[in-house]
């Protein structure tokens, strides 16, 4: 994180300066890491993914294969749900 000094009482006001008179420049001045829409469809694969390998478990599958088939699901799921929600 990088901190500005604020000009002086001379020089343009700054609409919301801190405490100390410095203002925030760097990776958060640039906006969120995820976009809503992304956040909620991995959100929604990922839970997805989860309720397929415990159903796949709880119905006598290895904890391996049901492993596999919730992260296949979760993949697979990415794309529908993007189109879905978008």
């Amino acid at each position: 994180m990088t901190y500005v000094s604020s000009p002086g009482p001379s020089g343009p006001p700054n609409p919301s300066p801190g405490a100390s008179g410095l203002r925030e420049t760097g990776p958060c001045a640039a906006g969120p890491f995820l976009s809503l829409h992304t956040a909620l469809v991995l959100l929604a694969a990922i839970v997805i993914g989860l309720i397929v390998a415990i159903l796949t478990f709880l119905s006598g599958t290895p904890a391996a294969g049901a492993a596999l088939g919730g992260l296949l699901s979760t993949g697979a799921g990415i794309p529908v749900l993007r189109t879905l929600i978008g």
